[in-house]
């Protein structure tokens, strides 16, 4: 049996963007995505801290180190810009490797910049 465990999260972004017109996704800083462990066209799931919506997408990457967070699409009906959002990924696990797991989380300041990573340390990388 294989157990769906969050492998890593971007915590308290501040959308930078949202963008109707573009065929879908979040568009992420390159650099946030790197330190959460997360690639380009990895599913996501987008939880809204201002207004509780909580949506599936997939991930494009962003100029590194702009702090871009955009919502794009349909998922742009979701946010307005300012609002926060935790951005999740998700790892399929063992029983054995879920329970020797630690979840990457990115904490980001107001400018969508580092200010602490947890559990790099765990998977081979300190941020």
């Amino acid at each position: 049996m294989l157990l769906n465990l969050m492998k890593s999260k971007i915590h308290c972004a501040t959308v930078t963007e949202a963008n109707l017109a573009y065929m879908g996704s979040i568009t992420i800083d390159e650099a946030l995505m790197e330190a959460a462990h997360i690639l380009p066209h990895e599913r996501v799931q987008v939880v809204n801290n201002n207004n509780g919506a909580r949506l599936e997408t997939y991930v494009i990457k962003g100029a590194r180190g702009s702090g871009v967070v955009c919502l794009n699409g349909a998922a742009a009906r979701c946010v307005q810009p300012g609002d926060i959002v935790i951005i999740m990924s998700y790892a399929m696990m063992t029983e054995e490797e879920a329970r020797a797991h630690t979840p990457i989380v990115v904490m980001l300041d107001e400018r969508n910049q580092q200010r602490e990573v947890r559990g790099a340390e765990e998977h081979g990388t300190i941020a």
